[in-house]
């Protein structure tokens, strides 16, 4: 089998995660947890300054955060309108902002957390959007997010790779922890990098892809063919899902999950780390 590696279309990823913010709420089982757990990789001092989340979708780590924080300086934002549109109906008088994660409409060192949750696994290019909250953190500002890891639904992925019997699947790819550090690069410390898995349990395939559809997860790759295929390929990737990951009557799906709390550096420090590096070379 053979898994390509995809970037993605934004506009997808954009007009997905809209036409389903009515819906998101009932089927974001896997977000609500990993928002619930990022919490805890919050500094103490999180709720201080100018605060930012991006990918706000509709609420879930913003609800969180503003139970603990609630007289924190928060602004929301996401690249869906759609799910702008919740988000500004569920906190009234919070200022929200649609906003690509990629191409952030803010002025630089504006804030002194950017946290999200769920969200940069549908960011591209990732290096982008990382360089992009080093630009509006201020020098000593907290970065603090989780998104999905490469082994993200590898169960389907694998499957449906299977089920083309040596084509290529076009199948969304997710980034991995050394993806994440390449793209912090130098501009920032990191206090917190680890990874834990949740599994979601379904009846069947069928069920599984009407939840990701229900909240906008599909499907963005830049070569992704107009549907996962056939009937009868549909067959073969249901067969081989149940046969090798199937126990009893149902299915699981798992999800990879990086957490990551990053400080920016200020330029005294990259300077001194830039001289030291220096100084081994020679």
């Amino acid at each position: 089998m053979t898994l390509a590696i995809n970037s993605l279309r934004q506009d997808l990823v954009r007009r997905n995660f809209s036409r389903h913010a009515d819906e998101y709420d009932r089927h974001a089982r896997i977000q609500k947890i990993v928002a619930t757990k990022l919490l805890r990789c919050l500094p103490s001092a999180a709720g201080q300054g100018q605060c930012l989340e991006v990918g706000c979708g509709t609420g879930i780590l913003s609800q969180l955060f503003l139970e603990r924080h609630p007289a924190a300086s928060l602004i929301l934002s996401d690249i869906a309108h759609g799910m702008s549109c919740q988000i500004a109906q569920a906190f009234p008088g919070r200022p929200v902002v649609d906003a690509d994660a990629a191409q952030l409409p803010f002025m630089a060192e504006r804030f002194d957390l950017v946290l999200s949750s769920s969200v940069y696994q549908w960011v591209d290019p990732l290096p982008q959007a990382v360089a992009e909250i080093q630009r509006i953190l201020r020098p000593g500002g907290m970065l603090v997010l989780a998104l999905f890891g490469e082994q993200t639904l590898f169960e389907l992925r694998q499957s449906h790779a299977e089920a083309l019997d040596g084509g290529i699947s076009h199948g969304q790819s997710f980034p991995g922890c050394q993806q994440l550090r390449n793209a912090l690069a130098d501009n920032f410390e990191v206090e917190l990098l680890e990874k834990s898995y949740e599994i979601e349990w379904h009846d069947d395939v069928p069920q599984l892809l009407r939840s990701l559809k229900a909240i906008g997860a599909q499907n963005a790759s830049r070569h992704r063919p107009g549907g996962l295929g056939s009937r009868q390929l549909m067959q073969r990737m249901y067969a081989h899902y149940q046969r090798n990951f199937g126990i009893g009557n149902r299915i699981p799906a798992t999800y990879e999950v990086i957490y990551l709390r990053a400080k920016k550096k200020v330029a005294v420090q990259q300077a001194v780390e830039k001289l030291s590096a220096l100084r081994l070379l020679g």
